[in-house]
């Protein structure tokens, strides 16, 4: 006789056990399967919304500024308080108008918001820029509509202060792409609504806090950069416009457009009223994410150079900042430049944080800095 203990057999694996682990697959790779599915279908709905036959904005794409802002306003009618505006129905492409009409080199033809829905067009020319000045008096510290992006949603800007000496502060150009800039703009409003005298007394400050409004709506990422003609913001503006940009670092998730000419957009139009009626004297846009201070100009502008490094010098923000290789053109920055007001580009860390307290000191330093007399 043998002794020791018998070798028990091995037991075969349960067919529950097995049956677990194959729903437990199954459901890793469905879960796949709709994620990808979910990146390809928002990716084609977005494109749809653009470009596709059955979207509403195809028209607007072929059209100059000029249809664009009269379909935006036109948009508004049913979304927002006829108080905000006077609307009268836009019915013909081509309107004639009982005001002066701007030509390509004149100055613009400048109405108020009192004024009829028919008197805000000028003339069916890519080459003409219509603009609006609203009420010449501005609330202090609640939103006032300065214009409407694509899709009618109102551009909203906040006053603090009342001097004589006008800055400003632009957020959300690159919509929901750039979302945290728009939530910075909404914390620095609220501190300012509990501690106004941050505000200096010979100092106006207007904050913008969504110049693409579309784009935030539509997507928190990068679907949601453009306008909801497909245009990026900060390519259409009438400083070194091109029609497409290059190089190697050159931001290329999505394929985009500059717009089919300079200050094509309904957004870009409101601005530039605001920015040249108001005489705003300077500016920060407001990006994310982490490449630093960029003062506008080709050539770089030495005012703003000189606010680049006054903002640098209480921020982590890199300046002169991060060189990239992109060519860029159609900046506000640097159309703002341009047009005498010192301007810079400040991008915040990274696409989630708003750096409040930082841009506590940015906006300090913002609103002592004083252009050099010399």
């Amino acid at each position: 006789m043998q002794s020791g203990k018998q070798r028990k057999p091995k037991k075969k694996p349960s067919l529950i056990l097995l049956a677990v682990s194959v729903w437990v697959v199954n459901g890793i790779l469905v879960l796949l399967l709709l994620v990808f599915a979910d990146d390809f279908i928002r990716k084609n709905e977005y494109v749809n919304l653009l470009y596709g036959s059955a979207s509403p904005q195809k028209t607007l794409t072929t059209q100059n500024g000029n249809l664009k802002l009269a379909q935006s306003l036109q948009n508004s009618a049913t979304a927002y308080p006829e108080s905000t505006y006077t609307y009268t129905p836009f019915t013909s492409t081509t309107v004639s108008t009982t005001t002066s009409q701007p030509t390509a080199t004149s100055t613009p033809t400048y109405v108020s918001l009192s004024a009829t829905f028919n008197s805000v067009i000028s003339t069916d020319t890519p080459t003409v820029i219509p603009v609006i000045i609203f009420e010449p008096t501005l609330m202090p510290g609640v939103p006032n509509v300065i214009g409407f992006s694509v899709e009618g949603r109102p551009l909203e800007v906040y006053r603090f202060g009342d001097g004589i000496i006008k800055r400003m502060v632009v957020t959300g150009i690159h919509g929901g792409y750039e979302w945290n800039t728009i939530a910075l703009a909404d914390e620095i409003i609220l501190y300012l609504s509990e501690y106004p005298d941050v505000v200096p007394p010979d100092i106006t400050l207007y904050i913008l806090r969504a110049l693409n409004p579309d784009g935030e709506a539509r997507d928190h990422w990068i679907y949601g950069r453009a306008n909801s003609n497909g245009v990026d913001l900060n390519r259409n503006w009438d400083a070194q416009w091109q029609p497409e940009w290059g190089g190697a670092g050159c931001w290329n998730y999505l394929e985009l457009t500059a717009g089919t000419h300079p200050g094509s957009e309904p957004e870009t139009i409101a601005l530039e009223s605001f920015l040249l009626t108001r005489q705003v004297e300077a500016l920060i846009s407001y990006h994310s994410a982490g490449l630093g201070i960029f003062p506008g100009g080709y050539p770089q502008d030495p005012t703003s150079i000189s606010l680049a490094a006054s903002l640098a010098s209480v921020s982590p923000y890199e300046f002169p900042p991060v060189n990239t290789g992109c060519k860029y053109g159609g900046q506000l920055a640097d159309w703002a430049s341009a047009n005498g007001i010192s301007a810079v580009d400040v991008e915040l860390t990274n696409h989630g944080d708003t750096d409040f307290e930082i841009n506590q000191r940015v906006l300090k330093v913002f609103l002592n800095w004083r252009k050099s007399t010399e």
